[in-house]
């Protein structure tokens, strides 16, 4: 089968020929209908050799859908043929975070060599993917997988972060998005529908303050010292309830740490590098600042009854998986607007 490969640490990935891999007990092997790539790739292949901690080569793309192909010994609740969508952040299955279905938070699963696909296990990016466990697949019906694949981590990783908020996010209260990309115009979509509160979307790009017009957001405005002036407009001098950074970069966090307000929540979604200093003076009183990584499995299956119903509309980009590599360029050049997608 083709397969779109990091083959060395420093090199460009390449389309390959690999052997279709064959389910053992407990997996599921599924014919690839859409997988996402994500801009996280880009920050993998940009790591050192030294310390780095997956096999090569690898198969990329931890954003997965599919119809079960075949299944091995063991797996008893999810068909063959089945359409289904792939939870990425696989944990151990037993410790006291993943039965509570965080395993995006397992404590134990780098240890045991427990990976996501595409992040250390073979990837989606290929025309089969194999699954560890029927538990890490939500069956989708008749959705569209290339406009629902982008839920399991574009759409999972601004659901996770948004739900910790929604007891600030009243009437009257304000929420700024930073980066409106793949994660962040969900994310718009997602506090439009969950919340009350007023919704800012920043970027540097007009186009994807104009994605963020579409996708909902009452203010469309550029990241800069305008922003911030603006944000104080709006809520009257007292900042806003809550502040979502999807880039992550130094810039970002210093405007995100301008935003937020007394008993506010700042939370850094992107791995732009970016960092905030959290001491006595230096962010406000009662505020919240902290990280996220992925989503609870509980919250995809949450994800995909809100696109049953309509409730989202993620901007996808179709490309062949002979086009892998060029799309990671045009990423890496920020011409990918909303969310990458390859259909073998």
């Amino acid at each position: 089968m083709r397969a779109v490969q990091y083959m060395s640490v420093g090199d460009k990935p390449r389309v390959v020929d690999v052997d279709v891999p064959e389910p053992g007990p407990g997996q599921l092997l599924l014919k690839v209908t859409a997988a996402g790539v994500c801009h996280s790739d880009l920050a993998v292949m940009g790591w050192p050799a030294e310390g780095f901690p997956y096999e090569l080569p690898m198969t990329l793309g931890h954003e997965a859908a599919g119809r079960v192909e075949a299944v091995g010994a063991g797996v008893s609740r999810i068909p063959v043929g089945e359409p289904v969508v792939v939870y990425g952040p696989w944990g151990c299955g037993v410790c006291r975070m993943c039965a509570r279905g965080r395993e995006n938070y397992c404590p134990h699963a780098a240890g045991l060599g427990v990976f996501p696909p595409g992040l250390g296990a073979p990837g989606a990016l290929a025309e089969y993917v194999l699954v560890d466990s029927e538990r890490h697949v939500v069956p989708i019906g008749d959705l569209d997988p290339v406009r629902t694949v982008p839920l399991t981590d574009a759409g999972l990783t601004p659901y996770h972060a948004i739900k910790r908020s929604l007891d600030r996010l009243v009437a009257g209260s304000v929420a700024v998005v930073i980066g409106v990309g793949g994660l962040g115009h969900i994310a718009v979509q997602l506090l439009r529908r969950l919340s009350a509160a007023t919704v800012v979307a920043l970027d540097v790009r007009e186009e994807s303050r104009e994605l963020a017009r579409r996708s909902g957001a009452q203010h469309a405005l550029p990241s800069d010292g305008s922003a911030l002036e603006a944000v104080e407009d709006l809520t009257r001098g007292l900042g806003a309830e809550a502040v979502f950074d999807f880039v992550g970069a130094a810039a970002t966090t210093s405007l995100a740490r301008s935003m937020v307000g007394r008993d506010g929540d700042l939370t850094l979604v992107g791995i732009g590098g970016g960092t905030v200093e959290v001491g006595f003076e230096s962010v406000p009183f009662g505020s919240r600042t902290g990280i996220t990584y992925w989503g609870s499995r509980s919250e995809l299956i949450e994800l995909i009854d809100l696109a049953r119903e309509g409730a989202l509309d993620v901007h996808v980009e179709r490309y062949g998986i002979e086009s892998g590599p060029e799309v990671y360029e045009r990423m890496e050049a920020g011409l990918v607007k909303g969310r990458a997608v390859i259909v073998p």
